[in-house]
Protein backbone atom coordinates (compact mmCIF):
# COMPACT_ATOMS: atom_id res chain seq x y z
CA UNK A 1 0.00 0.00 0.00
CA UNK A 2 1.14 3.62 -0.49
CA UNK A 3 3.08 4.93 2.49
CA UNK A 4 1.16 7.96 4.26
CA UNK A 5 -2.31 7.12 3.78
CA UNK A 6 -4.22 6.90 6.91
CA UNK A 7 -7.19 4.59 7.17
CA UNK A 8 -10.15 4.23 9.91
CA UNK A 9 -10.03 0.74 9.80
CA UNK A 10 -8.53 -2.44 8.06
CA UNK A 11 -12.12 -4.49 7.17
CA UNK A 12 -15.08 -1.81 6.38
CA UNK A 13 -18.13 -3.53 6.44
CA UNK A 14 -21.23 -1.96 5.18
CA UNK A 15 -24.72 -2.96 6.34
CA UNK A 16 -25.08 -4.01 10.08
CA UNK A 17 -27.73 -6.80 9.79
CA UNK A 18 -26.86 -10.27 11.13
CA UNK A 19 -24.41 -11.28 8.13
CA UNK A 20 -22.53 -7.90 9.01
CA UNK A 21 -22.38 -8.43 12.12
CA UNK A 22 -21.36 -11.95 12.30
CA UNK A 23 -18.91 -10.86 10.01
CA UNK A 24 -17.58 -8.16 12.36
CA UNK A 25 -17.45 -10.40 15.00
CA UNK A 26 -15.68 -13.95 13.31
CA UNK A 27 -12.96 -10.70 12.16
CA UNK A 28 -11.96 -9.89 15.31
CA UNK A 29 -12.24 -13.52 16.87
CA UNK A 30 -10.08 -14.83 13.82
CA UNK A 31 -7.46 -12.09 14.01
CA UNK A 32 -7.86 -10.05 17.12
CA UNK A 33 -6.46 -6.48 17.08
CA UNK A 34 -7.66 -6.08 13.36
CA UNK A 35 -9.39 -2.84 13.33
CA UNK A 36 -13.09 -3.41 11.91
CA UNK A 37 -15.80 -0.65 11.18
CA UNK A 38 -19.38 -1.94 10.38
CA UNK A 39 -21.71 1.60 8.48
CA UNK A 40 -24.83 0.73 8.77
CA UNK A 41 -27.91 3.43 7.54
CA UNK A 42 -30.07 2.38 9.83
CA UNK A 43 -30.13 4.12 13.59
CA UNK A 44 -30.27 0.66 15.19
CA UNK A 45 -28.85 -2.72 14.05
CA UNK A 46 -30.97 -5.70 12.06
CA UNK A 47 -34.46 -2.89 11.04
CA UNK A 48 -34.92 -4.92 7.50
CA UNK A 49 -34.54 -8.27 6.58
CA UNK A 50 -32.94 -9.71 10.38
CA UNK A 51 -35.66 -7.96 12.33
CA UNK A 52 -38.54 -8.86 10.04
CA UNK A 53 -39.75 -12.57 9.65
CA UNK A 54 -40.51 -15.43 11.75
CA UNK A 55 -37.62 -15.77 13.89
CA UNK A 56 -37.05 -19.46 12.97
CA UNK A 57 -34.00 -20.91 13.37
CA UNK A 58 -33.91 -23.41 10.48
CA UNK A 59 -32.83 -27.09 10.65
CA UNK A 60 -31.91 -27.82 6.89
CA UNK A 61 -34.01 -30.21 5.59
CA UNK A 62 -35.02 -28.35 2.74
CA UNK A 63 -31.72 -27.56 1.29
CA UNK A 64 -29.92 -29.58 -1.63
CA UNK A 65 -26.78 -32.11 0.14
CA UNK A 66 -23.58 -30.33 -0.15
CA UNK A 67 -25.02 -26.92 -0.89
CA UNK A 68 -23.84 -23.89 0.96
CA UNK A 69 -27.61 -23.91 2.30
CA UNK A 70 -27.49 -27.48 3.73
CA UNK A 71 -23.76 -27.13 5.28
CA UNK A 72 -23.94 -23.83 6.95
CA UNK A 73 -27.90 -24.42 8.20
CA UNK A 74 -27.27 -27.96 10.26
CA UNK A 75 -24.28 -26.10 11.58
CA UNK A 76 -25.47 -23.23 11.91
CA UNK A 77 -28.59 -24.32 13.77
CA UNK A 78 -26.95 -26.11 16.79
CA UNK A 79 -24.45 -22.91 16.63
CA UNK A 80 -27.05 -20.67 17.09
CA UNK A 81 -28.61 -22.64 20.44
CA UNK A 82 -25.61 -22.65 21.70
CA UNK A 83 -24.87 -18.80 20.99
CA UNK A 84 -28.29 -17.91 22.43
CA UNK A 85 -28.04 -20.04 25.36
CA UNK A 86 -24.61 -18.46 25.90
CA UNK A 87 -25.16 -15.07 26.17
CA UNK A 88 -29.15 -15.64 27.08
CA UNK A 89 -31.15 -14.56 24.25
CA UNK A 90 -34.52 -15.68 24.35
CA UNK A 91 -34.76 -18.97 22.25
CA UNK A 92 -36.29 -22.46 22.06
CA UNK A 93 -35.66 -25.91 20.03
CA UNK A 94 -39.52 -26.57 19.19
CA UNK A 95 -39.53 -28.77 16.39
CA UNK A 96 -41.68 -28.51 13.38
CA UNK A 97 -44.22 -30.42 11.15
CA UNK A 98 -43.99 -30.27 7.71
CA UNK A 99 -47.55 -31.34 6.40
CA UNK A 100 -48.93 -32.77 3.03
CA UNK A 101 -52.43 -32.09 2.53
CA UNK A 102 -52.78 -33.09 -1.39
CA UNK A 103 -51.83 -36.72 -2.58
CA UNK A 104 -49.21 -34.76 -5.32
CA UNK A 105 -47.70 -33.59 -1.91
CA UNK A 106 -47.17 -37.11 -0.91
CA UNK A 107 -43.69 -37.65 -3.08
CA UNK A 108 -42.40 -34.52 -2.36
CA UNK A 109 -42.63 -34.62 1.42
CA UNK A 110 -40.98 -38.29 0.89
CA UNK A 111 -37.94 -36.64 -1.05
CA UNK A 112 -37.79 -33.94 2.02
CA UNK A 113 -37.37 -36.88 4.98
CA UNK A 114 -34.39 -38.41 2.28
CA UNK A 115 -32.67 -35.35 1.75
CA UNK A 116 -33.20 -34.22 5.82
CA UNK A 117 -31.38 -38.10 6.28
CA UNK A 118 -28.44 -37.14 3.69
CA UNK A 119 -28.47 -33.91 5.67
CA UNK A 120 -27.91 -35.81 8.79
CA UNK A 121 -31.41 -34.59 10.21
CA UNK A 122 -33.07 -36.62 12.23
CA UNK A 123 -36.27 -37.19 10.60
CA UNK A 124 -39.53 -38.69 11.88
CA UNK A 125 -42.24 -39.66 9.68
CA UNK A 126 -45.81 -39.48 9.98
CA UNK A 127 -49.37 -41.06 9.27
CA UNK A 128 -52.51 -38.34 9.08
CA UNK A 129 -53.56 -39.99 12.38
CA UNK A 130 -50.27 -39.01 14.52
CA UNK A 131 -50.35 -35.37 13.19
CA UNK A 132 -52.44 -34.75 16.17
CA UNK A 133 -49.75 -36.00 18.83
CA UNK A 134 -47.84 -32.68 18.09
CA UNK A 135 -50.80 -30.58 16.68
CA UNK A 136 -54.17 -31.43 17.15
CA UNK A 137 -55.62 -29.20 15.04
CA UNK A 138 -53.84 -29.55 11.80
CA UNK A 139 -55.07 -31.84 9.41
CA UNK A 140 -52.97 -33.58 6.52
CA UNK A 141 -52.69 -36.85 4.59
CA UNK A 142 -49.28 -37.60 6.14
CA UNK A 143 -46.18 -35.15 7.64
CA UNK A 144 -43.06 -35.52 9.19
CA UNK A 145 -41.83 -34.10 12.29
CA UNK A 146 -38.06 -32.30 12.33
CA UNK A 147 -36.71 -32.03 15.86
CA UNK A 148 -33.86 -29.83 15.56
CA UNK A 149 -36.10 -26.70 14.04
CA UNK A 150 -36.31 -23.76 16.78
CA UNK A 151 -36.80 -19.96 17.26
CA UNK A 152 -35.15 -17.31 18.70
CA UNK A 153 -35.13 -13.47 19.03
CA UNK A 154 -32.58 -12.68 15.93
CA UNK A 155 -32.59 -9.50 16.96
CA UNK A 156 -31.35 -9.96 19.92
CA UNK A 157 -28.55 -12.05 18.57
CA UNK A 158 -27.70 -9.47 16.17
CA UNK A 159 -26.81 -6.91 19.20
CA UNK A 160 -25.16 -9.46 20.96
CA UNK A 161 -22.96 -10.23 18.08
CA UNK A 162 -22.28 -6.37 17.77
CA UNK A 163 -21.22 -5.51 21.20
CA UNK A 164 -19.14 -8.59 21.57
CA UNK A 165 -16.96 -8.02 18.44
CA UNK A 166 -15.24 -5.14 19.35
CA UNK A 167 -15.82 -3.42 16.14
CA UNK A 168 -16.85 0.38 15.56
CA UNK A 169 -20.27 0.67 14.87
CA UNK A 170 -21.35 3.43 13.06
CA UNK A 171 -25.50 3.79 12.73
CA UNK A 172 -26.84 6.77 10.92
CA UNK A 173 -24.07 5.91 8.15
CA UNK A 174 -25.67 5.59 4.52
CA UNK A 175 -22.89 4.55 1.66
CA UNK A 176 -23.62 7.28 -1.08
CA UNK A 177 -20.61 6.40 -2.48
CA UNK A 178 -17.50 4.34 -2.74
CA UNK A 179 -13.97 5.10 -4.49
CA UNK A 180 -11.31 2.70 -4.85
CA UNK A 181 -7.97 3.30 -5.91
CA UNK A 182 -4.83 1.55 -6.58
CA UNK A 183 -2.46 1.50 -3.53
CA UNK A 184 -5.14 3.61 -1.71
CA UNK A 185 -7.30 1.19 -0.24
CA UNK A 186 -11.63 1.74 -0.44
CA UNK A 187 -13.14 5.28 0.43
CA UNK A 188 -16.74 5.22 1.68
CA UNK A 189 -18.84 8.73 1.19
CA UNK A 190 -22.04 8.35 3.80
CA UNK A 191 -25.00 10.39 3.42
CA UNK A 192 -23.93 12.29 6.58
CA UNK A 193 -20.81 13.83 4.38
CA UNK A 194 -18.18 11.95 6.43
CA UNK A 195 -15.37 10.02 4.78
CA UNK A 196 -14.23 6.36 6.41
CA UNK A 197 -11.24 4.64 4.61
CA UNK A 198 -10.47 0.98 5.14
CA UNK A 199 -8.21 -1.36 3.09
CA UNK A 200 -10.70 -3.84 2.05
CA UNK A 201 -14.38 -3.54 1.52
CA UNK A 202 -17.23 -6.12 3.03
CA UNK A 203 -20.51 -5.50 1.12
CA UNK A 204 -23.42 -7.02 3.51
CA UNK A 205 -26.05 -4.40 2.20
CA UNK A 206 -28.54 -7.16 1.52
CA UNK A 207 -31.48 -4.89 -0.14
CA UNK A 208 -28.83 -2.68 -1.78
CA UNK A 209 -25.96 -5.49 -2.02
CA UNK A 210 -25.30 -5.07 -5.88
CA UNK A 211 -25.66 -1.53 -5.69
CA UNK A 212 -22.94 -1.23 -3.70
CA UNK A 213 -21.05 -3.39 -5.48
CA UNK A 214 -21.49 -1.33 -8.57
CA UNK A 215 -20.37 1.81 -6.56
CA UNK A 216 -17.44 -0.34 -5.97
CA UNK A 217 -16.86 -0.50 -9.46
CA UNK A 218 -17.69 -4.81 -9.54
CA UNK A 219 -20.36 -6.45 -11.87
CA UNK A 220 -22.53 -8.27 -9.88
CA UNK A 221 -23.74 -10.39 -12.67
CA UNK A 222 -27.36 -10.33 -10.90
CA UNK A 223 -29.76 -7.82 -9.77
CA UNK A 224 -32.26 -7.75 -6.21
CA UNK A 225 -35.81 -8.26 -6.72
CA UNK A 226 -37.81 -7.28 -3.77
CA UNK A 227 -40.44 -9.44 -2.69
CA UNK A 228 -42.68 -8.55 0.40
CA UNK A 229 -44.01 -11.36 2.97
CA UNK A 230 -46.64 -10.21 4.48
CA UNK A 231 -47.56 -11.79 7.87
CA UNK A 232 -50.89 -11.75 9.69
CA UNK A 233 -51.51 -12.86 13.79
CA UNK A 234 -53.20 -15.29 14.68
CA UNK A 235 -55.78 -13.88 17.63
CA UNK A 236 -56.36 -17.85 18.66
CA UNK A 237 -52.56 -18.98 19.49
CA UNK A 238 -53.83 -22.07 21.37
CA UNK A 239 -54.71 -23.67 18.00
CA UNK A 240 -51.17 -24.22 17.45
CA UNK A 241 -48.49 -25.27 19.75
CA UNK A 242 -45.12 -25.13 17.80
CA UNK A 243 -43.90 -24.99 13.94
CA UNK A 244 -46.58 -25.93 11.39
CA UNK A 245 -44.99 -26.09 7.39
CA UNK A 246 -46.45 -26.88 4.19
CA UNK A 247 -44.69 -29.08 1.79
CA UNK A 248 -42.83 -26.47 -0.25
CA UNK A 249 -42.98 -25.90 -4.06
CA UNK A 250 -39.14 -26.79 -5.37
CA UNK A 251 -39.67 -24.82 -8.06
CA UNK A 252 -39.58 -21.30 -6.47
CA UNK A 253 -37.25 -20.70 -3.29
CA UNK A 254 -40.16 -19.90 -0.54
CA UNK A 255 -41.84 -21.93 1.90
CA UNK A 256 -45.37 -20.86 1.72
CA UNK A 257 -47.80 -19.67 4.22
CA UNK A 258 -46.89 -21.62 7.63
CA UNK A 259 -48.08 -21.04 11.29
CA UNK A 260 -45.33 -20.20 13.79
CA UNK A 261 -45.72 -19.96 17.37
CA UNK A 262 -42.66 -17.04 18.71
CA UNK A 263 -40.41 -16.52 21.89
CA UNK A 264 -43.65 -14.20 22.94
CA UNK A 265 -46.15 -17.12 22.90
CA UNK A 266 -47.95 -15.20 19.57
CA UNK A 267 -48.35 -17.59 16.47
CA UNK A 268 -47.09 -15.75 12.75
CA UNK A 269 -48.81 -16.68 10.10
CA UNK A 270 -47.23 -16.37 6.73
CA UNK A 271 -45.89 -15.34 4.49
CA UNK A 272 -46.62 -15.42 1.19
CA UNK A 273 -44.50 -13.13 -1.35
CA UNK A 274 -45.66 -10.76 -3.36
CA UNK A 275 -43.36 -8.25 -5.84
CA UNK A 276 -42.34 -5.27 -4.00
CA UNK A 277 -42.23 -1.61 -5.24
CA UNK A 278 -39.55 -0.73 -3.71
CA UNK A 279 -36.45 -2.43 -1.88
CA UNK A 280 -38.30 -1.40 1.90
CA UNK A 281 -41.27 -1.65 0.17
CA UNK A 282 -43.08 -2.73 3.51
CA UNK A 283 -46.70 -2.11 2.05
CA UNK A 284 -48.32 -1.37 -1.45
CA UNK A 285 -48.68 2.01 -0.33
CA UNK A 286 -44.69 2.20 -0.59
CA UNK A 287 -43.41 3.43 -4.20
CA UNK A 288 -39.56 4.37 -4.84
CA UNK A 289 -39.81 5.05 -8.81
CA UNK A 290 -35.68 4.71 -9.16
CA UNK A 291 -35.62 1.32 -7.50
CA UNK A 292 -38.92 -0.18 -9.30
CA UNK A 293 -37.67 0.97 -12.83
CA UNK A 294 -34.09 -0.53 -11.51
CA UNK A 295 -36.06 -3.79 -11.64
CA UNK A 296 -38.51 -3.99 -14.21
CA UNK A 297 -35.22 -2.62 -16.76
CA UNK A 298 -33.44 -6.08 -15.41
CA UNK A 299 -34.01 -8.40 -18.03
CA UNK A 300 -34.08 -11.55 -15.39
CA UNK A 301 -37.10 -9.91 -13.78
CA UNK A 302 -39.29 -10.51 -17.10
CA UNK A 303 -37.83 -13.82 -17.72
CA UNK A 304 -38.60 -15.11 -14.15
CA UNK A 305 -42.30 -13.22 -14.22
CA UNK A 306 -42.93 -15.12 -17.47
CA UNK A 307 -42.27 -18.21 -16.00
CA UNK A 308 -43.22 -17.98 -12.73
CA UNK A 309 -46.59 -16.21 -13.43
CA UNK A 310 -48.97 -18.90 -12.21
CA UNK A 311 -47.51 -19.27 -8.94
CA UNK A 312 -47.55 -15.56 -8.49
CA UNK A 313 -51.02 -14.77 -9.47
CA UNK A 314 -51.72 -16.85 -6.40
CA UNK A 315 -49.72 -14.83 -4.26
CA UNK A 316 -50.92 -11.81 -5.56
CA UNK A 317 -54.50 -13.19 -4.65
CA UNK A 318 -53.86 -13.75 -1.03
CA UNK A 319 -52.26 -10.49 -0.50
CA UNK A 320 -55.53 -8.44 -1.50
CA UNK A 321 -57.84 -11.02 0.02
CA UNK A 322 -57.94 -11.73 3.33
CA UNK A 323 -60.31 -14.79 2.39
CA UNK A 324 -57.72 -16.23 0.13
CA UNK A 325 -55.38 -15.96 2.59
CA UNK A 326 -57.32 -17.46 5.52
CA UNK A 327 -58.27 -20.25 2.89
CA UNK A 328 -54.16 -21.19 2.60
CA UNK A 329 -54.15 -21.49 6.35
CA UNK A 330 -57.60 -23.58 6.35
CA UNK A 331 -55.28 -26.33 4.15
CA UNK A 332 -53.52 -26.98 6.93
CA UNK A 333 -55.48 -25.73 10.18
CA UNK A 334 -59.13 -25.73 9.35
CA UNK A 335 -60.28 -24.07 12.04
CA UNK A 336 -59.36 -20.82 11.05
CA UNK A 337 -61.51 -18.02 10.30
CA UNK A 338 -60.61 -14.49 8.47
CA UNK A 339 -61.55 -12.95 12.04
CA UNK A 340 -58.61 -14.56 13.47
CA UNK A 341 -56.31 -12.77 11.10
CA UNK A 342 -54.54 -10.11 12.42
CA UNK A 343 -52.57 -7.77 10.27
CA UNK A 344 -48.62 -8.13 11.42
CA UNK A 345 -45.37 -6.38 10.24
CA UNK A 346 -44.05 -7.28 6.67
CA UNK A 347 -40.65 -8.32 5.71
CA UNK A 348 -39.28 -8.01 2.34
CA UNK A 349 -36.76 -10.34 0.73
CA UNK A 350 -33.51 -9.50 -1.41
CA UNK A 351 -33.87 -12.25 -3.97
CA UNK A 352 -31.28 -12.07 -6.10
CA UNK A 353 -32.12 -13.07 -9.87
CA UNK A 354 -29.69 -13.33 -12.75
CA UNK A 355 -29.85 -12.08 -16.30
CA UNK A 356 -31.50 -15.54 -17.61
CA UNK A 357 -34.17 -15.14 -14.89
CA UNK A 358 -33.19 -17.80 -12.61
CA UNK A 359 -33.57 -16.95 -9.07
CA UNK A 360 -30.48 -17.78 -7.04
CA UNK A 361 -31.41 -20.38 -4.32
CA UNK A 362 -27.82 -20.45 -2.53
CA UNK A 363 -25.43 -18.21 -1.05
CA UNK A 364 -23.66 -16.15 -3.66
CA UNK A 365 -20.66 -14.66 -2.52
CA UNK A 366 -17.87 -12.91 -4.42
CA UNK A 367 -14.68 -11.18 -4.69
CA UNK A 368 -13.03 -7.92 -6.39
CA UNK A 369 -10.28 -6.37 -5.83
CA UNK A 370 -9.88 -5.24 -2.30
CA UNK A 371 -13.41 -6.08 -1.43
CA UNK A 372 -15.80 -9.35 -0.59
CA UNK A 373 -19.53 -9.26 -2.15
CA UNK A 374 -22.37 -10.97 -0.44
CA UNK A 375 -24.92 -10.97 -2.83
CA UNK A 376 -27.97 -13.46 -1.52
CA UNK A 377 -28.26 -14.39 1.74
CA UNK A 378 -31.78 -16.14 1.81
CA UNK A 379 -33.23 -17.45 4.51
CA UNK A 380 -31.41 -19.56 6.39
CA UNK A 381 -29.20 -16.75 6.48
CA UNK A 382 -30.20 -15.37 9.44
CA UNK A 383 -29.58 -19.60 11.13
CA UNK A 384 -26.61 -19.60 9.50
CA UNK A 385 -25.60 -16.64 10.13
CA UNK A 386 -22.38 -17.79 12.38
CA UNK A 387 -21.08 -19.86 9.57
CA UNK A 388 -20.89 -17.31 7.04
CA UNK A 389 -19.58 -14.42 9.08
CA UNK A 390 -16.45 -17.28 9.29
CA UNK A 391 -16.75 -17.79 5.63
CA UNK A 392 -16.67 -13.98 4.57
CA UNK A 393 -14.42 -13.12 7.29
CA UNK A 394 -11.66 -15.64 5.79
CA UNK A 395 -12.18 -14.18 2.34
CA UNK A 396 -11.78 -10.60 3.92
CA UNK A 397 -8.85 -11.54 5.76
CA UNK A 398 -7.53 -13.50 2.58
CA UNK A 399 -8.31 -10.12 0.73
CA UNK A 400 -6.25 -8.32 3.69
CA UNK A 401 -3.40 -10.17 3.26
CA UNK A 402 -2.57 -9.79 -0.39
CA UNK A 403 -3.09 -6.09 0.50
Amino acid sequence: MRAGVAYDCDVLVVGGGIVGLSTAYAITRAVPGTRVTVLEKEPGPARHQTGRNSGVIHSGVYYRPGSLKARYAVRGAAEMVKFCAEYDIPHAVTGKLIVATERDELPRLHALVQRGRENGIPVRELGASQIAEYEPEVRGLAAIHVGTTGVCDFVGVARQLAEASGAEIRYGAQVVRVDRRAGLGVAVLTGAGDVVRGRVLVNCAGLYCDEVARMTGDEPGMRIVPFRGEYYELARPELVRGLVYPVPDPAFPFLGVHLTRGIDGGVHVGPNAVPALAREGYGWGTLRVRELGATVSWPGAWRMAREHWRYGAGELRRSVSKRAFAGAVRRLLPAVVEGDLVPAVAGVRAQAVLRDGTLVDDFLIREGERAVHVLNAPSPAATASLPIGREVARRALGVLGSV
